[in-house]
């Protein structure tokens, strides 16, 4: 049975239905333990975030444009942000089940090829704007 447009957000989830404020501030806790989260059970996560604490005070500090800056540091954080979806996905698939099953190892595969993806992007980012510098 699918669920008419009209249907209040309630009655698809006890967890939707907040409005305003309250939503904004409910989001951003969930946001938090979301991170926390990630950073306590992923150790990925944690050294991305290491990675980052590194890379960003560098990006600044690098004689290029603001926009170079900028492109510098999106690129280390869409790293973050890449993780945090691929450590959502595995949550996800081992709380489905932990056994051994083809396609939960295609998802697995597919969120860590994405990371892969994301870090190779900011090899290639960094080096495009920091190698004519040499």
């Amino acid at each position: 049975m699918t669920q008419s447009h009209d249907t209040p957000s309630h009655a698809e989830s006890p967890f939707k239905g907040k409005t305003g404020l309250t939503r904004v501030w409910n989001a951003f806790r969930y946001s938090l333990a979301g991170l926390s989260a990630a950073y306590r059970h992923e150790d990925a996560f944690r050294q991305e975030v290491l990675l980052a604490a590194i890379l960003i005070p560098l990006a600044l500090f690098c004689p290029v444009t603001p926009v170079e800056k900028a492109v510098m540091i999106a690129a280390v954080l869409l790293v973050i942000i890449v993780e945090l979806l691929n450590s959502a996905v595995e949550a996800a698939i081992d709380r489905i089940s932990l056994d051994r099953h083809l396609l939960s190892k295609r998802a697995k595969d597919i969120g860590s090829a994405a990371v892969l993806i994301a870090l190779l992007n900011v090899f290639i980012v960094w080096a495009l704007i920091l190698l004519p510098l040499l």
